[in-house]
């Protein structure tokens, strides 16, 4: 077994997970990319998120016979060193790191290649990657958005009824970014601004101009998309629009789990939220099974 640290050069600084394997060698290994935001290679945040979520995928693939090694994003945690401004990225930063990372993994566990898993945003970032990255066995969607971002924020937006006195405001930074314009912060009500300041919004306007469903539709590799029933982040129509987007993929979708993987028996908002902060509760039943089973099969197909 092997629990350690493991990093790789980063820009300015060290980029840094954990490796968690049950053997030197000859397993297959999985690389978690986090979601959006301040997320840590664990799947919290200091913003509510404390679901925990990666570890326990971490835990259930060992558990499986499986490897994987969960990071922190440059700039943040772990990371902190990589680059001076965990804010001035863009998704093809992100996606370069991801390309590292595979690079090294490989040479690390002596295998022949990495599967990348990808949360929310970062199966964005994993579909990036893949479109130059060889070394990549497939890739694992989880909570992944089939439309654009800007399709998805206005949803979000509009979907919570205490946005209402926000929204013209919202919509319109919206248009400004996705015409590349940058958003003064004297335009920006403050309730929107840990969404819109203007520190984020060149990451922002990276990832608006990415159609996610071209993006997969370029990829021959084998990719699992994963997908809760429950999830209010991401409408699960996203999973369908994503695997109409390339027919090779693979569709699972969990009953009854929200955006952390975790299960919540009724539609109740307070309910949902309530499971990302409760890192006591296991992953939804099927997740762990269902990613094991894609990968050894995978595995199986390229011998």
């Amino acid at each position: 077994m092997l629990h350690e640290d493991i990093d790789i050069p980063g820009p300015a600084g060290p980029l840094r997970g954990t490796l968690l394997s049950p053997a030197a060698s000859n397993v297959p290994v999985v690389l978690i990319v986090p979601g959006s935001g301040p997320t840590d290679r664990d799947g919290n945040n200091p913003f509510g998120v404390q679901a925990a979520t990666y570890r326990l995928l971490a835990e259930g693939l060992f558990d499986q016979s499986i490897a994987s090694v969960r990071i922190d994003k440059r700039g943040m945690y772990g990371s902190a060193s990589a680059i001076p401004d965990a804010d001035d990225v863009t998704l093809a930063d992100y996606a370069k790191d991801i390309q590292s990372w595979v690079t090294t993994i490989r040479k690390r566990i002596d295998a022949t290649c990495v599967w990348v898993l990808g949360h929310s945003e970062g199966g964005l970032v994993a579909m990036s990657a893949a479109q130059q990255c060889a070394d990549m066995c497939g890739l694992i969607l989880v909570a992944t958005a089939g439309r654009p971002l800007g399709l998805v924020l206005r949803q979000q937006l509009r979907a919570n009824p205490a946005n209402a006195a926000l929204l013209g405001n919202a919509m319109s930074i919206l248009e400004a970014m996705e015409t590349g314009q940058t958003v003064d912060a004297k335009q920006i009500d403050p309730a929107l601004m840990p969404l819109f300041r203007p520190p984020v919004q060149r990451f922002l306007m990276s990832e608006l101009t990415v159609e996610p469903a071209a993006l997969l539709a370029n990829i021959t590799k084998p990719v699992l998309i994963v997908q809760g029933t429950r999830d209010i982040q991401i409408d699960p129509q996203d999973a369908f629009l994503l695997r109409d987007a390339n027919l090779r993929t693979e569709l699972m979708l969990v009953a009854n789990a929200n955006h952390v993987l975790k299960t919540v028996d009724t539609d109740a908002i307070g309910e949902n939220l309530a499971a990302y902060s409760n890192p006591r509760l296991p992953l939804a039943e099927g997740v762990i099974e269902g990613i094991s089973a894609f990968i050894q099969q995978s595995r199986s197909c390229r011998r």
